[in-house]
């Protein structure tokens, strides 16, 4: 197990290394944002001190060699917008997306799971057909739609929530519904699939012929043989969703990690946007060694030697 994890964790730190080049690439290839970040009114001799104090002046590969170092530090800069520590505003706003996504989850596991499972046991049925139906309307409809509709029947029609912001529980629903759509139905048809795979399978017959009821088979040993694919799918939806749910929170003016994202981009606030990406990378392969580690604990027949 300490090999396994020591592999996974060298592989871990060559994946974030990667990542963080990819985005110091990208973004100096945009150009510099000396203009976008200075007054239109600005001189000559002020464009140029700021260019000089943020050393977009050097050659790219310098200033590349500065951001690893610091980085290797924990040092991201400071936000050319805020001027402050660009790792600290992502943090900052990682309690709400936390909560945001952490609800819609809930709804991604709570609805997504029983209603695959339950559209297996009743194929070619009513119940069937609206799963299906459903999750067909959640994988094409944009989110964005997704979020302005039930604004609009919700919010402006009804009156029941509020349109955007933060708050009590009430500004939750809209937004975490719009989020947990796209995944719930992404695991309701996964889970349809695997359980109707499991249910063929000839051990589930014998334990049939040997008279146990039709939901003690499918629960008890069929759902549990189908909880891996299941269970890898739910941990990439949950890294989707606390990396920021970018189309979410800027639709609902929801102060999280995926908004801010948005106004780094648009700012061209360089630091933020590389400690935005940094942080999500980081939860992603840490909910992926997490869900690697759950496979012993469903599956016996696993091991990490």
């Amino acid at each position: 197990m300490v090999a396994y994890l020591a592999r996974r964790a060298l592989g871990a730190l060559w994946a974030l290394i990667g990542v963080a080049t990819v985005v110091f690439i990208i973004l100096h290839l945009t150009g510099d944002p000396t203009s976008v970040m200075m007054p239109p009114e600005s001189t000559r001799a002020e464009l140029d001190a700021f260019r000089h104090a943020q050393g977009f002046d050097r050659p790219l590969i310098v200033q590349f060699g500065w951001f690893a170092v610091s980085a290797a530090h924990g040092d991201l800069g400071l936000s050319l917008r805020h001027q402050e520590p660009a790792m600290s505003l992502a943090l900052e706003r990682l309690p709400a997306t936390i909560e945001l996504a952490g609800t819609a989850f809930l709804i991604v596991a709570l609805i997504g799971v029983p209603a695959g499972v339950l559209s297996a046991l009743r194929p070619r049925t009513w119940i069937d057909y609206v799963a299906r139906i459903v999750a067909l309307i959640g994988q094409s409809a944009p989110t964005y739609w997704i979020g302005l509709m039930l604004i609009l029947l919700f919010a402006v029609r009804l009156g029941w929530v509020p349109a955007s912001g933060i708050g009590d529980w009430r500004n939750l629903v809209l937004p975490a519904a719009t989020l947990g759509f796209f995944s719930t139905a992404k695991i309701m048809r996964l889970t349809r699939a695997s359980m109707l795979e499991i249910l063929e399978a000839d051990y589930l017959r014998t334990a049939r012929a040997k008279g146990l009821t039709g939901t003690r088979v499918a629960l008890g040993h069929g759902l549990r043989n189908a909880w891996l694919p299941i269970v890898t799918q739910l941990g990439v939806e949950l890294g989707t969703l606390l990396s920021g749910a970018i189309i979410t929170e800027t639709v609902f003016a929801w102060p999280g990690v995926g908004r801010l994202a948005v106004q780094a981009v648009f700012e061209r606030d360089f630091p933020v946007v590389e400690a935005v990406v940094l942080l999500a990378a980081t939860i992603f392969v840490v909910l992926n060694l997490a869900v690697d580690l759950l496979y012993a604990v469903l599956d016996p027949r696993i091991r990490y030697a």
